[in-house]
């Protein structure tokens, strides 16, 4: 296989970032309103699409600026050549920047309800989706592993195995997705099945990019330190999820 991989279309080479990129933002909106429909909504409508608004705008924002700063040294390279770096962007960023326009957003028309439960199952699987127009673009899209000798490392072109993170993170999303869909059939705080989906994916992404070779700041790399400060936010929501010790009833016999 020669990275990136083109699929062809109508006669027409197209680039997989390109491909599934959209294919991912689809079948994620299909997959919200089939949630919609099935478990309803109690955000208005003119709110609801305020809120998706804010959060395609703020998503953008917001994976553009923690991409420039994953390696501020090479962007600042460009700036001083006055080269505009317009490709790369960051789903935890995205998250992010999305998260605090929706808030914005919900502040300014003083709506105070929670509005992400319904989204978190089809981030998941637009997210997992984008991620093989990731593995198909190979090294170009910086998204693959460090070297391993594992069975199923994977050649993206420079001749050494790499893990294959975006092939991982897709396999991590897809089951979050069972997980969250479950939860949504318990009984739950609104609000919960969205912080679920960050404290995991977060929790994920916390973990597994120790096996990717970015610019590492104090040990971690800034994607790292960002799920770090998130999972710091929602910590007292993980504490309220974690089940409690039962209390141990002592029998004293005299």
């Amino acid at each position: 296989m020669t990275f990136p991989v083109y699929l062809r279309l109508f006669g027409l080479n197209l680039h997989p970032h390109l491909i599934f990129e959209s294919l991912g933002y689809t079948l994620g909106f299909l997959v919200f309103r089939i949630l919609q429909r099935r478990q309803g909504d109690a955000v208005p409508p003119s709110v609801r699409w305020s809120v998706i608004a804010a959060a395609a705008v703020g998503a953008v924002i917001g994976s553009k600026l923690l991409y420039w700063l994953e390696d501020p040294r090479m962007i600042l390279a460009h700036w001083k050549n006055f080269e505009v770096v317009w490709g790369g962007k960051t789903i935890i960023g995205g998250l992010l920047g999305g998260l605090i326009a929706v808030e914005w957003v919900k502040k300014r028309l003083q709506f105070t309800t929670r509005t992400g439960d319904l989204f978190a199952v089809p981030l998941c699987v637009g997210i997992a989706i984008g991620r093989i127009g990731c593995f198909l673009t190979g090294l170009a899209d910086d998204t693959y592993g460090t070297p391993t000798t594992l069975p199923w490392g994977v050649n993206f072109g420079d001749g050494i195995l790499r893990h294959p993170t975006q092939a991982y993170d897709m396999v991590f999303l897809l089951l979050l997705a069972c997980a969250l869909l479950v939860a949504m059939r318990r009984p739950h705080q609104q609000g919960d099945i969205f912080k679920m989906f960050m404290v995991g994916y977060n929790g994920w992404r916390l973990a597994i990019d120790f096996i990717k070779p970015d610019p590492r700041f104090w040990g971690m790399n800034s994607i790292q330190w960002v799920c770090l400060a998130v999972l710091l936010f929602y910590s007292r929501d993980i504490g309220r999820w974690l089940p409690k010790p039962r209390a141990l009833a002592v029998n004293e016999r005299v």
